[in-house]
Parts: C-alpha cells; structure tokens; sequence
C-alpha cells in the first residue's frame, strides 16, 4: 500500500510541477511592472516579419518557418493577418481578428481556432490562450495553446508557446518578430 501511495504522490507531482514551477506558472500579472510596455496596437501594426522553429514532443527541431504579417487596428479592433512558410515547402495563412478591453484583456477569433482566444497585455508582456484545430494534413487535432509574446528593449518580440493534448505537451514555437522592411518580406 505504501509503495502505491509514494507512486501516486510521485505522480502527482510530476503533473503539478510545469503548473507550479514551469512555462505555464506564468501569469500576466507577474509583468505587470516591466518595460517596454507592450501595446499590441502599436507593436503588432503595420508589415511584420517573423522567424521561428517549431519543435516536436522528443524537443527536436521538427520545423522552421518565416511569416510575412500584417496589422492593421482602428481603435480597439484590429486584424492581424499571417502567411506562414514552413521548411516542409507548406504554406498556411491565418486572419485574427482582435479586441481589446480597458483593462488589457485580448480577445481573438479566427478560422482555425476552437472558440475564442483570451488573453492580456500586461507590462512587455501579451499572452493568449486558445484552442487550435490543426489542419486535415496534420491529422485535424485541437491542441491547447498558450502563447506568451515578450517586447525586448529595441522592440523585437520573442514569442514561445506550447502546445498541449490532454495535458502532455506536444509541441513548443520559439519565433521573434520584428518591424519588417520591404526588402525583407518573403515574395508570395
């Protein structure tokens, strides 16, 4: 019985230890004193380029992309629209579509997504979280997101997420994003 027990314990803290101590203990509030601050309609506005690679459930690098992205905001209401180019030789495009509140809360739509992304800005930080339906050729699984943006000093953003199913994590995004000038963006 006591040998059950110990595995149960021991279980158990291996469940509540990213929840405690890891990636997803983050809360917005914890940057709510750090600067720059963040202001998704001035940082995520106008053409963008992004840069990222995306590893797999063992940690290897499993892709590599670059992203052309545009924001465009009228007041508390923006699009931010995304062309992804993978490694592979794939392409995916995504169209958010967002909201602010008056107390930094984020809310966001788009085709691919199960429901409605929520988030907050708060200090140099954004974070989100929402539920991404993957496409057919990826097998069509809804992963749980939590994306966490962070404004550096010059103004790139570093953006990690970490993508669930049933809990176990399956996949982690590790991009910047900067200002993009014409010669940068990738020809479509």
């Amino acid at each position: 019985m006591t040998t059950l027990l110990l595995l149960a314990l021991f279980g158990a803290g291996l469940y509540a230890w990213p929840r405690l101590m890891g990636f997803q203990s983050q809360r917005s509030e914890d940057y709510a004193e750090t600067t720059p601050v963040f202001d998704i309609r001035r940082h995520l506005s106008g053409p963008m380029l992004a840069e990222g690679v995306i590893f797999g459930p063992t940690g290897g690098m499993s892709q590599r992309f670059v992203a052309n992205m545009e924001g465009v905001w009228d007041g508390a209401a923006g699009r931010l629209s995304e062309t992804f180019r993978y490694s592979s030789g794939t392409e995916q495009m995504r169209e958010w579509t967002l909201r602010l509140g008056n107390d930094g809360e984020i809310i966001g739509t788009a085709p691919d997504i199960v429901g409605e992304a929520r988030g907050r800005q708060s200090g140099a930080t954004v974070m989100l979280r929402y539920r991404l339906r993957l496409p057919d050729t990826a097998g069509g699984h809804v992963l749980d997101v939590v994306d966490w943006l962070y404004l550096t000093e010059d103004g790139v953003i570093l953006n990690k997420s970490v993508m669930r199913k049933f809990g176990i994590k399956v996949a982690e995004l590790v991009a910047t994003m900067r200002p993009a000038r014409e010669a940068e963006i990738v020809a479509e």
